[in-house]
């Protein structure tokens, strides 16, 4: 259960990233200037919110790092992802809701050659929307209950592996008692060798010549 926490919380913060990469690429909304002609202009997530490539990108890098990284270091983590998950639906939310004329203001004025925020709420007479805006909330969403998993979850990540080492290391019922019944010879010590052990310790070695 707990590799399967880690496996989905790392897949989750990924699958977040990307996304919020590819939604900032595309059309959140389309401004329809008062122009008499009805010109309309495409405005791209970047332009609506020009940190969410960059936050997008951050959140690629923690899902990434959270697979290597110790325990602090996970908490640390968890915490950048809560606090990029919320800052993203802050500023994203109010653009998917209330279509304000703000978030073309910077495509407006690229197109037009016309500055600021009165001016270009005088040109543009209405704001159309896509599902990019919502889309992006939901992952904001999704992200910040990655998040908080994370920082439920991440001191038991260390578990499984240290039950594996466990494990592993043990030996194997009955296999000093088979260690002191074989003879001691150049073949066994060769074995004993390559497994890292002392041919010359233990039981193998009191063996008579």
């Amino acid at each position: 259960m707990i590799r399967r926490a880690r496996l989905l919380s790392v897949l989750t913060v990924l699958a977040v990233g990307a996304l919020g990469v590819i939604s900032s690429t595309q059309t959140w909304l389309v401004a329809v200037l008062d122009d008499g002609s009805g010109h309309e202009l495409t405005v791209s997530g970047a332009a609506a919110i020009p940190v969410l490539a960059p936050l997008s990108l951050a959140v690629l890098a923690l899902g990434g790092a959270l697979s290597i990284v110790g325990t602090v270091l996970r908490y640390v983590f968890g915490v950048l992802t809560v606090a990029i998950a919320v800052f993203i639906g802050v500023l994203s939310a109010p653009i998917a809701v209330t279509l304000p004329v703000s978030a073309t203001a910077s495509t407006v004025t690229a197109a037009t050659g016309i500055a600021g925020l009165d001016s270009v709420d005088d040109l543009v007479a209405r704001v159309l929307p896509t599902p990019w805006p919502t889309i992006t909330v939901v992952l904001s969403v999704v992200l910040l209950a990655a998040g908080l998993f994370v920082l439920a979850t991440a001191r038991r990540w260390n578990r499984t592996g240290r039950r594996y080492d466990t494990d592993a290391a043990a030996p194997q019922p009955g296999s000093d008692r088979r260690a002191a019944s074989r003879p001691f010879d150049a073949i066994d010590s060769w074995d004993d060798l390559s497994r890292g052990s002392d041919p010359t310790e233990g039981p193998a070695a009191e063996q008579p010549r």
